[in-house]
């Protein structure tokens, strides 16, 4: 049984404080690099003219609508984030239903939610620009229809680098369009439920589910989708997204985090309940060291979908870059 959780002594100790410091701390840092590196960075003004540069923090329009590949074309993208948004939506409201609105107490629905709200936003962005009708007008493609060529990025280029059909290359870095405020959300929600995803999922297929369960435990229909579609969903939106994977923005992974473990000792220290998550516990004298293994996650889980991002346009590189 739990200790009582609403109570001056459970909070009161050394276990409390340093949990407290690490995460207070991550969050301060994160803060600090979404401050330093996010959005394009300003030039020395010359004359009147304040212009502005790009930088690994910048989220260029074009970016944010269109596919990978040339011969992919951005309305299979736009058909496949409408068909996500409905599916997540569904699963999630069903969730809901079946089990009550208490599911939004673990890290887990936070999660399937926020890929929800990803797809959405996703979604628009694309139906944004199907209705404008200039989908190859403001954008570049990573790969040229005329020659079939690629060109992935390298870190710290900006991507959608191309060969013009006369063979040399052309960057378009200076016209290309920047993002609005809703394509630099899109851009973060991705990156953040990338971490979030892998964190959720690996934590209950790898730790939860053979460690801290009961025998007796079972499986149900809306368990094993909560850990599993979202990452589905998500794996197919990478491999067909235009997206870069800047690694700056674990930031926005470790914040999401840090909002959801303070918003449990906020509600857990006015009602006494039991905790969502065993390693959450306060009253264990374990508790500082589970609290660091947990944060110390989000860098292989960050890490292992930036991969990914990587040997996609690796494969992408390979593939046509072996056409004649």
């Amino acid at each position: 049984m739990s200790a009582e959780t609403n109570v001056p002594s459970y909070w009161l100790n050394w276990r409390f404080f340093l949990c407290a410091i690490f995460v207070l701390t991550s969050l301060v840092l994160s803060s600090f690099l979404i401050w330093k590196h996010e959005g394009p960075r300003k030039r020395k003004k010359r004359g009147d003219d304040d212009r502005r540069e790009g930088g690994t923090g910048v989220v260029y329009d074009d970016e944010t609508w269109n596919t990978c590949a040339a011969r992919i074309h951005p309305n299979w993208l736009l058909g496949f984030r409408v068909f996500g948004f409905v599916t997540l939506l569904g699963l999630i409201s069903g969730n809901a239903i079946a089990d009550g609105a208490g599911i939004f107490i673990f890290y887990t629905q936070w999660t399937f939610t926020l890929v929800t709200i990803y797809f959405g936003v996703a979604a628009l962005v694309s139906i944004h620009r199907f209705r404008s009708g200039d989908n190859f007008q403001n954008g570049v493609s990573r790969v040229d229809e005329e020659q079939g060529s690629y060109r992935p990025p390298i870190h710290g280029e900006i991507p959608n680098v191309f060969k013009a059909s006369n063979g040399h290359q052309r960057d378009n870095r200076s016209t290309r369009q920047v993002a609005t405020t809703l394509g630099y959300i899109h851009q973060i929600l991705f990156q953040t439920c990338a971490g979030a995803v892998l964190l959720t999922d690996g934590v209950f297929w790898f730790i939860i589910y053979p460690f801290l369960t009961s025998k007796d435990f079972n499986l149900d229909f809306f368990i094993v989708i909560m850990h599993s579609v979202n990452a589905v969903f998500l794996l197919g939106e990478t491999f067909l997204n235009s997206l870069r994977f800047p690694l700056f923005r674990i930031s926005y992974f470790v914040v999401w985090t840090g909002i959801f473990v303070l918003f449990q000792w906020i509600v857990h220290a006015c009602v006494s309940f039991w905790w969502p998550y065993p390693f959450l516990d306060l009253s264990s004298p374990y508790a500082p060291l589970w609290y660091a293994a947990v944060g110390l996650m989000h860098v292989p889980c960050f890490g292992v979908f930036a991969l990914i991002v990587k040997f996609k346009y690796m494969w992408l590189s390979k593939c046509f870059s072996e056409e004649p």
